[in-house]
This record gives C-alpha cells, sequence and structure tokens, in this order.
C-alpha cells in the first residue's frame, strides 16, 4: 500500500491538463477546506474530487470489485472512505462551494473527450448561474484574504511609485 498514491495520480493529471489548456486557473489539495479537494477552482466556487473507482466504491463500475482476500477489512475501508467523501462533500456545499466528482472510468480513452467536454460545461454554467444570482466571484479562502490584502497594497504601491 507504500505505492499507492493520493496526489498527483494519472486521472488527476488528464483533468488538470485538460483544465489549464482551456484556461481555467486551480489550485491543489487546499488544506483548509474539508477533504482537501484535488482541484479547487476559486473563480468558479468549485472543487473538483477526481476518484479511483476501487478505493471510493463506485458501485456499478467495471474497476470497482471487492477484493477475494481480507474481505472484511476492504469492506469496511471502502464503506468509511465513501462516508468520509458524503461528510466532505455535505461540508464543502454547506460553505458555498460547487462539488464534482470525476471517476476514474470517466477517464477512459474511449469516454474521455466527451466527459471533459462536459466538465468545462459544467463549470462555465455554474459561474453563468452564479452571476444571474449576484454570488460571483467573491468568495476567497481564508487563510488567503490577508495575503490577498497585501498583495494589493503592493500593486497600489507599484503603480504610484511608476506613476511618479
Amino acid at each position: 500500500m507504500s505505492s499507492i498514491h493520493s496526489k498527483d495520480t494519472r486521472p488527476e493529471m488528464i483533468v488538470r491538463r485538460f483544465l489549464f489548456s482551456k484556461g481555467f486557473r486551480y489550485r491543489l489539495h487546499v488544506k483548509t477546506l474539508p477533504g482537501r479537494p484535488d482541484i479547487v477552482l476559486q473563480r468558479y466556487r468549485t472543487v473538483i474530487f477526481v476518484n479511483g473507482c476501487f478505493w471510493h466504491g463506485h458501485e456499478g463500475c467495471g474497476h470497482y470489485k471487492q477484493p477475494r482476500s481480507n474481505v472484511e477489512y476492504w469492506k469496511n475501508k471502502i464503506e468509511r472512505n465513501k462516508l468520509r467523501d458524503l461528510r466532505d462533500r455535505l461540508q464543502l456545499k454547506e460553505q458555498g462551494w460547487h462539488v464534482i466528482t470525476i471517476w476514474e472510468c470517466q477517464l477512459l480513452p474511449k469516454v474521455r473527450k466527451d466527459n471533459l467536454r462536459g466538465l468545462a460545461y459544467t463549470i462555465n454554467h455554474i459561474s453563468l448561474e452564479d452571476m444571474k444570482t449576484g454570488k460571483g466571484f467573491t468568495y476567497k479562502l481564508p487563510e488567503e484574504e490577508s495575503l490577498m490584502a497585501a498583495e494589493n497594497e503592493c500593486e497600489i504601491i507599484n503603480y504610484q511609485f511608476n506613476k511618479q
């Protein structure tokens, strides 16, 4: 199990490359958000989880099969993962985030292109709906508020310095 990585997985990299190529900018694994989402699109108030079908118990999927050995351990582990995922999604929604889950099987070569286009469409749709309701691009991560204020002060100072 030490060779199993939770960050920078192949499915996650596929999604990240696609989003970047389409002009979406994001942050990775933000520690201050519940569940440490794989991708955080602050501007769109959207988080994306890229889940492995086995580890997160994607039922009805060909990649999710119960192991034949140590069945009780794996069953409990995957159920705990599912409950944790649900808890994290609910907490994020309560905080005003839009939550998108992409499964590993949705990134297989045969269906990847359509699903990634659907992801871009969904993010743009979320943005337009937020603009309609007046929510817009106002959300900032809690620990960044002071950092962003400091950056804005630097921009003002630089602008005044260059103006003279």
